[in-house]
């Protein structure tokens, strides 16, 4: 039986708590602005998943690792959190958000120039923090690993309003600016323990498809979800001019039955970056079949996931990570 997200909380609860000790710890600046909108978007509803995932990991390889090991390993899994906040703060100033998991965005609330100034600082000291841990191997997959997801953000850009993007395009895109940041934190749990590099690798590829099932559910839910739950617009990527995978499926199943009119709708919302037809495209996607086929991409990058963890020891830890992958695609929110 899979385990429930309360009960893989309860059997990490303790490393999480020292997670939220460093992170607390290490947002301190003499700066009064930093400080205040840094607590802002870190304590305003987030999920702390890429950290539990780092922590669950570290405890899946190596469940009997010392104290030094345990504080390195909160360290990184703070640093984890923070490069994803950061991209956090720089996503809602350039997608002009004002709503983020039920709450208004940092930039809503305290203007663009002190959000992406902020997560600039974030950015540094996750660095700082990185350098303490002292394996340079860490430094090597964290430091790829953000250039990587800038990479991803670009690529998105040059996306937007781009109705002829393919399947594989979206696939890349979402593998850089999301996947990417799940398999370092995965990833690091291996190289921090001193793991073979079979575990390693193998800890990566559970988190890069873990990463792809979650941001497929994510795009899946923004034409399925409910507000309420999912603490954003319905309907936000595509005001956004965001072609993705529902909008690409759609597109694609409407021109092999020769739909035009289904065809030239969704493109030109996308075109224009407009939801005013979202209602008829939300039907469109629904009719398709878009939406069922988004869910089982998603549901098959899971199934992915939980067969990577088979080279390591069979133990709660490792059911716990085989229950995210579970989770992230069966989650409303």
């Amino acid at each position: 039986m899979d385990m429930t997200l309360e009960q893989i909380r309860e059997l990490i609860a303790d490393d999480m708590r020292q997670v939220d000790q460093v992170i607390t710890r290490r947002l301190s600046s003499d700066v009064a602005l930093i400080n205040q909108l840094s607590a802002y978007i870190i304590h305003s509803g987030g999920k702390r998943f890429r950290p539990l995932l780092h922590m669950l990991a570290a405890r899946a390889v190596s469940p009997q690792a010392d104290e030094k090991i345990r504080e390195q390993a909160a360290e990184l899994a703070a640093v984890v959190e923070f490069i994803h906040t950061a991209t956090l703060l720089h996503d809602d100033v350039v997608d002009e958000s004002t709503l983020r998991r039920g709450n208004e965005t940092a930039n809503a609330v305290f203007g663009n120039a002190a959000s992406v100034l902020t997560g600039d600082f974030l950015y540094s000291r996750a660095f700082e923090m990185m350098v303490s841990v002292d394996k340079p191997e860490v430094m090597a997959v964290l430091s790829s690993a953000t250039n990587r997801i800038a990479e991803g953000e670009v690529m998105q850009l040059m996306n937007i309003g781009d109705a002829d993007l393919s399947e594989a395009c979206y696939l890349e895109v979402i593998d850089r600016k999301t996947a990417t940041l799940f398999a370092a934190a995965t990833r690091l749990a291996g190289v921090l323990t001193d793991q073979p590099q079979a575990i390693c690798q193998a800890l990566a590829d559970y988190g890069t498809f873990l990463g792809r099932a979650f941001q497929i559910t994510d795009d899946l839910l923004d034409y399925r979800g409910n507000e309420a739950e999912t603490g954003k617009h319905v309907g936000d990527d595509l005001a956004e001019g965001k072609p993705t995978l529902p909008l690409i499926r759609a597109m694609s199943v409407a021109a092999e039955q020769d739909d035009s009119a289904t065809v030239n709708l969704i493109r030109h919302a996308i075109e224009t970056r407009t939801d005013t037809d979202l209602e008829k495209i939300i039907a469109a996607v629904e009719r398709t079949g878009a939406l069922d086929y988004t869910s089982a991409l998603a549901s098959q990058a899971a199934e992915q996931a939980i067969g990577a963890l088979s080279i390591l020891p069979d133990t709660a830890y490792r059911k716990a990570l085989a229950s995210l992958a579970v989770i992230s695609v069966e989650r409303n929110h």
